[in-house]
């Protein structure tokens, strides 16, 4: 990243931690972030459900959780096909 924008790691680092702190910022408010061209990051509501333990088999409960998600837009699906 930093060799392709032509400044130095360190830059590089604190413009990406920057970029992440961003996107976890706006998901925890409840916002989506779109980079257009790029793509588009969400929380999505995972419902409780019931699950088994792999190990003992046992049938265990997993909590509702709030997860990110990720849409590829169009200029990206592009690229790579």
């Amino acid at each position: 990243m930093a060799e392709s924008a032509d400044i130095s790691k360190a830059s590089a680092a604190r413009a990406l931690e920057s970029m992440v702190d961003s996107v976890t910022g706006a998901l925890k408010s409840g916002d989506s972030l779109t980079l257009v061209g790029f793509g588009t990051f969400s929380v999505r509501k995972r419902e409780a459900r019931a699950g088994r333990n792999p190990k003992t088999g046992e049938a265990i409960q997993i909590k509702a959780a709030n997860v990110p998600a990720f849409k590829a837009g169009k200029a990206l699906k592009e690229a790579l096909n």
